[in-house]
């Protein structure tokens, strides 16, 4: 009996061990820096508010812990997008100003693979920016050190709540430099590709409702397709 009892014992420290040198893994980065923000191109920086209070609609099945907005916006129960998460919202310039709207869908990628710290998210951004054009952002998103960091944490607070100072580039990418790839569709774009980054910086999480205090930007770079 007391063979089995080691072996159990023994079993169990292994996948303690596991769990914590997974969720504790020294080599996930924890890049704070933009590729963009230290390249000669010419980029643009835009900001949203990333909490679903703050946005024009926001939906997903209704089940999520961010909650559709407003209280009676259709949910998302098609089989087929039912885990898709749809957010409009204000996109603000470099001096926080109304620059256009922003539309964004999200579903979990099959690509996901938790013992190598990825928790993946594909997702498309469709910006209209008036008296400029309308362009898309396709990316891959690695959400781990956001359920790490912040999600986790709150869960285990007795208040059921984060709070600090965060900061995490989210795009991996498609692009070979874990960048996003950019299509011109329209006016001033049309025509155009490029690469972006978003990244988010939270300050505020609720268990009970979702972020709380946080800010997204998107650092976009369009080459001229003429190479001028």
């Amino acid at each position: 009996m007391k063979y089995l009892a080691a072996l159990l014992s023994g079993l169990l420290c292994g996948v303690v061990l596991f769990i914590v040198g997974l969720y504790y893994n020294p080599f996930v980065g924890r890049s704070t820096v933009s590729p963009l923000a230290i390249s000669d191109t010419d980029v643009h920086s835009m900001s949203y508010s990333a909490v679903m209070a703050d946005s024009i609609l926001f939906t997903n099945d209704g089940e999520s812990i961010s909650k559709p907005y407003p209280e009676k916006v259709a949910e998302l129960w098609e089989p087929t997008i039912v885990d898709t998460q749809l957010l409009v919202t204000t996109i603000l310039d470099s001096r926080g100003q109304a620059a256009g709207i922003g539309i964004k869908m999200s579903s979990p990628s099959e690509k996901t693979r938790l013992l190598k710290s990825q928790l993946l998210v594909d997702s498309v951004w469709h910006l209209y920016i008036p008296g400029q054009g309308t362009l898309a952002i396709s990316q891959t998103e690695n959400y781990w050190s956001y359920f790490r960091d912040i999600i986790v944490p709150a869960w285990r607070n007795s208040s059921n709540s984060w709070r600090g100072t965060w900061t995490k580039n989210m795009t991996i990418g498609p692009g070979a430099l874990g960048m996003a790839a950019v299509t011109g569709l329209s006016g001033d774009f049309s025509g155009e590709q490029g690469e972006a980054v978003e990244s988010l910086n939270a300050q505020a999480y609720s268990i009970l409702q979702g972020p709380v205090a946080m800010t997204g930007t998107l650092i976009v770079a369009m080459a001229d397709p003429t190479g001028s």
